[in-house]
């Protein structure tokens, strides 16, 4: 068996997991932050005071095994919203006759622990609405609102407030092919600063507004900033402020386990300041990482840029991600200690593009780990890598460090 532990974001994780997911005798674990607050999960986030399901869902939504009995109707609770204009009455209504007859929206179930553990958890949920729209005199907005997560809802309500319990009983409700780890239950918001001073607000900011100016640091709070307060301050000042109210959050015993059982360490490809980084920064991560001196570690360097890397190299993606991770720890970190090996695309289905992550030969050779250049995308699919190339050669990498540790 070969233990991997991937770091990945939601959407970008859906190329490599599948195919790492089909190789026998691998045992995945995907470990990732919950900090998203866009559309309707930054509308759960804020009604009821917790982590962010969307990227969970995303990647163990690519977990789902297709033997499953219900499979095809649990895919479709995964893939369903309500529309933009829903009603609130509406929408209640349909989530009662959920929680009664375990159906929705045409959607029913044959295995009845799949349907009765989602009627508790609508239930659960229906019951922190009502209390929740009495004692705060609000009504939560169920507009493009993700059925799945409602459900994460009422599941994080089923176990006390703990976001980490919710993942993992989703996990083996629907008997996932691997396993998804928040990296912390701690409920934090995300903000940020431009170097040219911009104030980014939210995560919903981070990942939505362009710019061709690079994000400085990034910082995670108790509570989103007053904007009206923050925009008359300089910005020299607000980042004072941002600095002494950042707040660092530690891995779970859980997360810490993986890492240490790791054969495979993947820093995957994906959105840094907004998914990445902020899963580096987390307090006991690092250390974990630098412990497990068996582990083949692997960053792979995104084939694009994108809103929050414009004009980025591979050279400052590698660069970055060792900053962050540098900040989760008190030690001082040698590079080869955290990457092993880099992977840094050359080849390019379009050279007359502009948006593509290139290189510098000579600073890649002064990072401080191997770097291995080569023709990873996926010319079928522009801009993607070739998931299949990857993980053969991943897979290939550690069995030739683990056979010159045995002779």
């Amino acid at each position: 068996m070969v233990n991997i532990v991937s770091f990945n974001g939601g959407r970008g994780a859906k190329n490599l997991i599948p195919v790492l997911l089909d190789i026998d005798g691998v045992n995945l674990t995907c470990i990732l932050n919950a900090y998203d607050d866009g559309k309707s999960t930054g509308e759960i986030r804020d009604f009821f005071k917790m982590l962010g399901p969307s990227d969970i869902r995303k990647v163990q939504e690519a977990m789902l095994p297709k033997d499953l009995l219900d499979y095809e109707s649990v895919c479709r609770v995964f893939d369903f919203r309500f529309p933009v204009d829903a009603d609130h009455e509406i929408v209640l209504r349909k989530m009662r006759d959920f929680a009664s007859c375990g159906e929705i929206e045409g959607i029913s179930f044959k295995d009845a622990t799949i349907e009765e553990a989602l009627k508790t958890c609508v239930g659960r949920l229906l019951k922190g609405i009502e209390l929740i729209e009495k004692s705060e005199n609000k009504k939560i907005n169920f507009s493009d609102c993700a059925l799945m997560n409602l459900i994460y809802a009422g599941a994080y309500l089923v176990f006390g407030g703990n976001f980490e319990e919710a993942t993992i009983f989703i996990d083996k409700l629907f008997k996932l092919r691997g396993t998804v780890l928040p990296t912390n239950n701690e409920d934090k918001k995300l903000v940020a600063i431009r170097e040219d001073g911009t104030i980014l607000y939210s995560e919903a900011e981070i990942v939505e507004l362009r710019s061709n100016s690079r994000i400085k640091k990034i910082y995670l709070l108790d509570q989103y900033p007053d904007k009206n307060i923050l925009s008359t301050m300089a910005v020299e000042k607000v980042e004072e402020y941002f600095e002494i109210m950042n707040r660092q959050v530690s891995i779970t015993p859980r997360v810490a386990r993986s890492i240490s059982d790791a054969d495979i360490i993947i820093y995957s490809a994906g959105t840094q300041h907004s998914s990445l980084y902020l899963s580096y920064m987390t307090k006991g991560l690092t250390d974990s990482i630098v412990a497990n001196k068996k582990a083949l570690k692997v960053f792979i360097a995104n084939i694009g840029e994108d809103y929050e890397t414009p004009s980025y190299s591979a050279n400052d993606l590698i660069n970055g991600a060792v900053k962050y991770l540098r900040m989760g720890t008190t030690s001082n970190i040698a590079v080869e200690d955290l990457i092993t090996v880099a992977l840094v695309n050359n080849r390019f289905s379009d050279d007359k593009l502009e948006n593509y992550i290139r290189f510098d030969l000579n600073q890649l050779n002064k990072i401080g780990c191997k770097i291995i250049i080569d023709g990873f995308e996926d010319l079928q699919n522009p801009g993607k890598h070739d998931a299949t190339l990857l993980s053969k050669l991943i897979i290939n990498l550690y069995q030739a460090a683990t056979s010159k540790l045995e002779k």
